[in-house]
């Protein structure tokens, strides 16, 4: 206890007897006594006589004796509360609540895991207990057995005082004696306090605060995750309990729960009132040796698809479909809200599944096990026929940019969106990227690239090897083919649509457009390029009437590896030419050779892959020889 002196003011003894001293001493911790007895009673009328001062009075050795008094108490209380807190840390370390049979239904047919509404509210009882011990004393809270009043007076007496409610219900005041707070209002307590001590002194001010609350116990029964007895602030309600308790277990009710008093139920509490509603009139507090019940579960109702919150719902009473939607959110933005699905599990050997339309059919009852899946407006493709097209025009045209055009369009009515063509454009190299394409392409290369991967597997586990160097030669192909490969797969396709167009087209074809096409329309180029087993691969100017051969012999022509039998020629427009389409030239045939290059146009002249030395041949023919020659010499002495 704090003892507050005015400053430059005497403090007074008492008027009735001017003792000083020892004997003075043992006089007032006599009183000091008597006033904390429990059984002390106190004189009104003879007290506001004596406390008749002219100055401030000092309530201090009493107030010593009362907070050692309190202090004890406290001590004694936080020991239990400690022990508590021990059983309820180790109630907190269970295995978390395994899903339903229901919860993993439903969440096999949404593809995502559904829960139940309201099981996120079920917070770590640490979090609880910090939110309990931060909230703010309401007006209304009853004074209890166990509370700790903070009392502070100024003025003719002086005293900050930290008193607990007995185990009668009172508080001791040195001076003024003990006064029953047990079950007071928290915002009657001024005013009770006040007229008590005002029997005693006078000109004085006080005020009165609540300091550590009281720890009450209360049991949590039913279908709850973890039943039993628990300690908790008196400040806790109904949501406070069952979230220390750990929630309703997978078969108890979110909606069915009971707080009992004495027998006597006393209070419904419903957590969707909570959670959907933002009611909290059901969450009642918390009093000693309450109940909480939870009940068995009622019906459930699985949400899923295009909803705001999918989840798993209770329903009570004869709640219908609208009803259920509300407690997850209503329908998502993207929702199609002209209808839903219900399947029924009570028709399962029947239809099973049932559309029903929205608004008119909102107001069906629903049964217990039925899954209402709504649907993604947006998600379905709809008919070319209907869709508004956004294409992107790039290039030589006038106005570049994105455009949105009519179910019917065409390539040429987005070059006359994008204000036609310039005069460097060059048709002949127009590129068109479609996304549904590129998809396609996707799927067909990486088909393509496991079977190649495939026969290569198999070509080299089936190869048969006699030496050193041809396991070494063998182990450095498959080295390379697994490089080979990861390169490949690197490459990804670009969904380009090859036009039918020709080197002197004027427009591009009459092709209907799909959503989100890209054209490009490049500047006319006056280069080619050559690459692969060239001396000198690169881009190269193109003159009139060059042929493709002329355009190799710029590069310097093939190399000795060069496989001049597979070179082709990509043209601008997506094209290829092969060589592989004749089969007589030095590069490809005649055909090949006296092909006229276009502006735009790739050479690859590619390497021989299956090439071997003069000496890996002569190697070769001389064991070819020597076992011929083994072999002769084995029939000659057979018939000698």
């Amino acid at each position: 206890m704090a003892h507050r002196f005015p400053i430059n003011l005497p403090v007074y003894p008492l008027r009735w007897h001017p003792l000083s001293g020892p004997l003075a001493a043992a006089l007032l911790a006599c009183i000091a006594y008597a006033s904390a007895a429990p059984d002390t009673t106190t004189d009104t009328d003879s007290q506001n006589q004596n406390s008749a001062t002219s100055g401030p009075v000092r309530l201090g050795p009493s107030a010593s004796r009362t907070q050692a008094t309190q202090d004890e108490s406290n001590r004694l209380l936080g020991e239990e509360d400690s022990v508590t807190d021990t059983r309820q840390r180790g109630r907190t370390t269970s295995k978390p609540s395994v899903p339903s049979e229901f919860e993993a239904y439903a969440s096999e047919l949404a593809g995502v895991p559904i829960q139940r509404l309201g099981s996120d509210l079920m917070l770590p009882m640490r979090s609880i207990a910090a939110m309990e011990a931060n909230r703010q004393v309401p007006p209304d809270y009853v004074v209890g057995l166990g509370d700790e009043i903070q009392l502070t007076l100024w003025g003719s007496v002086d005293a900050d005082l930290r008193l607990t409610v007995d185990r009668a219900g009172r508080i001791v005041i040195p001076r003024v004696g003990p006064v029953v707070v047990a079950g007071v209002r928290h915002a009657d307590l001024n005013d009770l306090l006040t007229r008590r001590v005002g029997q005693v002194f006078k000109n004085f001010q006080l005020s009165a605060t609540l300091g550590r609350l009281r720890s009450i116990r209360y049991y949590v029964t039913g279908f709850v995750a973890k039943p039993g007895a628990y300690s908790v602030s008196s400040l806790a309600t109904v949501m406070t309990g069952l979230v220390q308790s750990g929630g309703p277990s997978a078969a108890g009710s979110f909606r069915n729960i009971e707080l009992r008093r004495n027998g006597q139920v006393v209070g419904q509490f419903d957590l969707y009132d909570l959670l959907v509603r933002g009611d909290k009139k059901g969450d009642l507090p918390l009093q000693a040796d309450d109940v909480l019940y939870v009940g068995p579960i009622g019906a459930q109702v699985a949400l899923i698809g295009s909803v705001n919150r999918p989840a798993i719902v209770e329903l009570k009473g004869n709640e219908t479909v609208n009803d259920a939607i509300g407690f997850v959110g209503g329908l998502s933005t993207v929702a199609d809200v002209r209808r839903v699905a219900i399947e029924r599990l009570s028709e399962r050997n029947d239809r099973r599944m049932v559309e029903l339309s929205l608004p008119r059919d909102g107001s069906q009852r629903i049964s217990n096990g039925d899954v209402v899946r709504a649907f993604n407006s947006v998600a379905a493709v709809l008919p070319q026929a209907k869709q508004y097209k956004r294409i992107r025009v790039e290039g030589e045209v006038a106005r570049p940019g994105d455009y949105v055009l009519p179910p019917t369009s065409t390539l040429v009515d987005a070059v006359q969106a994008a204000g036609g063509l310039t005069s460097q454009a060059y048709l002949f190299g127009t590129d068109l990227s479609r996304e549904n394409v590129r998809k396609l392409q996707e799927a067909q290369y990486d088909r393509a690239l496991r079977d190649l991967e495939t026969d290569f597997t198999r070509n080299t586990s089936t190869q048969k090897v006699s030496n050193a160097d041809d396991a070494a030669a063998l182990a450095q192909k498959q080295v390379g083919t697994t490089r080979l490969i990861e390169r490949l797969r690197a490459v990804r396709p670009t969904g380009r649509v090859v036009l039918d167009l020709t080197s002197d087209s004027r427009s591009v074809p009459a092709l209907p457009v799909e959503d989100g096409d890209r054209l490009y329309i490049p500047a006319l180029p006056n280069t080619v390029g050559v690459f692969g087993s060239v001396f000198n691969g690169g881009s190269y100017l193109l003159k009139p009437a060059n042929s493709i051969n002329d355009v190799v012999n710029l590069a310097g022509g093939p190399t000795r590896g060069a496989d001049t039998g597979s070179m082709f020629v990509l043209r601008a427009n997506g094209s290829v030419v092969s060589a592989r389409q004749s089969s007589s030239g030095w590069i490809g045939g005649n055909s090949l050779a006296s092909l006229a290059a276009l502006p735009g146009d790739t050479v690859f002249v590619p390497e021989e892959l299956n090439k071997t030395t003069f000496i890996q041949e002569a190697k070769d023919w001389t064991q070819i020889l020597y076992q011929f020659g083994i072999g002769a010499a084995a029939l000659k002495t057979i018939k000698n």
